[in-house]
């Protein structure tokens, strides 16, 4: 019998270096049987995150909000009010020892969530995260639809422990993404939960993911 994943909601805007920190610390727990799984749910204020593939030249404006180097895997992307941050720490040894299926979990989990609210999120191959058609906006300059990124995910694993995890697009500032190229990624929009036009709070989110996330991760 395994011990339940601990839930908490974190108020406020949480410092991300102090959070890192935290994130380690309990993951490190998590390996040595002291602390139970987690997933920690909260919002940062805006700043941006390299991770160990980012490109210097995606960073477009370096001095806009601070850059912190996050030790995830992917490139650059942003953390801000009204995006909802995910930090998953759990025992990918004790949940089957793969890491291309626990990414995958991972990517299913936001697709489920989104889908409680009638957004198809999907997958694109050669591109992370979870995507959305913009069938609303102009099309591409090669008659393609246009598609917007609503998710990111970027995950570390120490000792078969994961940590990092994901982040949803409820209300952040979308102009807050202009001063990277989010996860290297030129040809292709943000997007977030409002500006589909859908009036989801943080709190209708943090209940969508926690429903749907024993279908993906079951203890």
């Amino acid at each position: 019998m395994t011990n339940p994943v601990e839930w908490s909601v974190l108020p406020g805007l949480q410092p991300y270096a102090e959070t890192l920190a935290a994130m380690e610390t309990r993951a490190a727990a998590i390996r040595t049987g002291t602390a139970a799984e987690a997933v920690w749910l909260l919002e940062h204020p805006p700043l941006y995150t390299a991770g160990t593939s980012a490109r210097a030249e995606d960073l477009v404006a370096p001095d806009r909000f601070p850059v912190h180097v996050a030790g995830r895997g992917g490139q650059y992307t942003y953390h801000g009010p009204g995006q909802r941050v995910a930090y998953v720490m759990l025992d990918v040894d004790r949940r089957g020892r793969d890491v291309r299926r626990f990414v995958a979990a991972l990517e299913d989990w936001v697709i489920d969530t989104l889908a409680q609210f009638n957004v198809k999120g999907e997958r694109r191959a050669g591109r992370v995260g979870v995507w959305v058609v913009r069938p609303d906006r102009p099309a591409n300059p090669d008659g393609t639809p246009r598609e917007d990124k609503i998710a990111a995910i970027g995950v570390k694993l120490r000792r078969w422990v994961s940590f990092h995890g994901i982040s949803i697009n409820v209300e952040p500032d979308l102009s807050h993404f202009d001063g990277i190229v989010p996860c290297g990624i030129r040809e292709h929009g943000v997007t977030s939960l409002v500006d589909l036009g859908l009036p989801v709070t943080m709190a209708d989110l943090d209940a969508a993911l926690m429903q749907c996330f024993p279908r993906h991760f079951p203890d």
